[in-house]
C-alpha cells in the first residue's frame, strides 16, 4: 500500500532563479551541508551563458536562506582543472569529515563528465583537490567515514546502463575495487531505466540510509523521482531494504515545468536531532525545494522492500 513519508514545504520553492543577486535561469541540485547552526547550500546556478557555477546560501532554519552576493566557485581557467571544466561545474555533493567540507561535484567538458573533489572549511574558498575519474562518470557521494580503514563511496558512470556502484580509496584520490551493488529495477516502472546516488550517504543505527534518484521513460520524456535504500553499516555493498516505493515525485507546478520538466532531484539531506530530515532538492532543473519527513519512516518503507534483487549481493 502506497503511503506518503514526506511533506512539501509549504514555502516552496525555497529559491527561485529571480531570488539570485547576479543573473541566473536556473538555480538547482545544490549541495547541502550543517557549518555549526548555519543550514549551507551550494547552489548550482545556471548562468545567462549556459554553463553552471555555484553560488552559496545560508540559513538560520533551513528554509529561509539568505544569498551570497557572488558566485564562490566558477569553472577553472588553468591547471589540469582548465579543459574538464571547459563547459563548467555542477551537482555538487558535500560530505564533512572532521573540520572540512569535501564537495564532489561533475566536471562538464565537450569530452563528457568527470568527478572532481574540492575541500573548504568556510565555503567561501573552496579548494580543488584532484580529479578522481576519467570520462565519464556522472555523479558521486561520499561517505562520512572511512570503513576497514577506506574512503568510501557510491558512483555512478555515466555510460551503458545508468546503475549505482561502489568504491574505495586509501586517500580520496585514487579510488578502486568497484563493484556495481544496484541496478534499475525491471518490475518497478518509476525506477525502471536508470539509478543513481542521491544525498550522501547518512549512517543510522539501522544501516546506511540512502538516498537515490530514479528514472523512468515515458512517450512524454524522462520522469525523475527519489528512492531510498538501506546499506549494511560494515559492508555497505549490500542492501539490505530497497524501497518498491518512490517517497517524491514530479508533482507541484514547478516540478513539472521547468528547464528540464518532471524532475525531482536531491543532493543532500539534513538529519535533525530529534530524528527529523530535511531533503532539498531540485524542481525541474529550475528552483530548489525542501521536504520534511523522518528517518525512521524512510528506513522502515526500505526494510519492508526486502533486500536489493537487482544485482547478486
Amino acid at each position: 500500500m502506497m503511503r506518503q513519508v514526506l511533506t512539501r514545504y509549504k514555502g516552496n520553492p525555497i529559491i527561485k532563479p529571480s531570488d539570485m543577486p547576479y543573473p541566473c535561469e536556473t538555480v538547482y541540485n545544490s549541495g547541502v551541508a550543517k557549518m555549526g547552526d548555519k543550514y549551507v547550500l551550494l547552489l548550482r546556478c545556471g548562468r545567462l551563458h549556459g554553463m553552471s557555477e555555484f553560488g552559496l546560501a545560508t540559513s538560520d532554519d533551513g528554509f529561509n536562506f539568505k544569498i551570497h552576493p557572488e558566485p564562490v566557485m566558477k569553472k577553472a581557467t588553468e591547471g589540469i582543472f582548465k579543459e574538464p571544466e571547459n563547459k563548467g561545474v555542477e551537482d555538487p555533493r558535500i560530505t564533512q569529515i572532521g573540520d572540512t567540507y569535501y564537495i564532489f561535484y561533475s566536471c562538464y567538458s565537450t569530452r563528457g563528465f568527470q568527478m572532481g573533489l574540492a575541500k573548504t572549511k568556510d565555503f567561501l574558498k573552496i579548494d580543488r583537490i584532484a580529479l578522481t575519474t576519467a570520462i565519464d562518470y556522472r555523479n558521486c557521494v561520499l561517505f562520512p567515514e572511512k570503513i576497514d580503514g577506506m574512503y568510501v563511496r557510491f558512483e555512478r558512470p555515466n555510460w551503458g546502463r545508468p546503475c549505482i556502484w561502489i568504491s574505495y580509496s586509501p586517500d580520496l584520490i585514487h579510488w578502486g575495487n568497484q563493484q556495481l551493488i544496484m541496478a534499475p529495477d525491471n518490475f518497478d516502472i518509476w525506477q525502471d531505466c536508470k539509478v543513481g546516488p542521491g544525498a550522501p550517504p547518512i549512517k543510522t543505527p539501522r544501516g546506511w540510509l540512502n538516498i537515490y534518484h530514479a528514472v523512468t521513460n515515458t512517450m512524454a520524456g524522462s520522469i525523475y523521482r527519489l528512492g531510498v535504500a538501506v546499506h549494511d553499516l560494515k559492508d555497505p555493498r549490500k542492501v539490505i531494504g530497497r524501497s518498491h516505493q518512490f517517497i517524491l515525485a514530479p508533482q507541484e507546478y514547478h516540478e513539472r515545468v521547468g528547464y528540464v520538466g518532471n524532475v525531482v532531484f536531491t543532493n543532500g539531506a539534513i538529519v535533525e536531532p530529534d530524528g527529523s530530515i530535511k531533503i532539498y532538492y531540485g524542481g525541474a532543473d529550475t528552483c530548489m525545494n525542501v521536504a520534511t519527513g523522518k528517518v525512521d519512516d524512510l528506513i522502515d518503507l526500505a526494510m519492508e522492500g526486502g533486500p536489493d534483487t537487482t544485482v547478486k549481493q
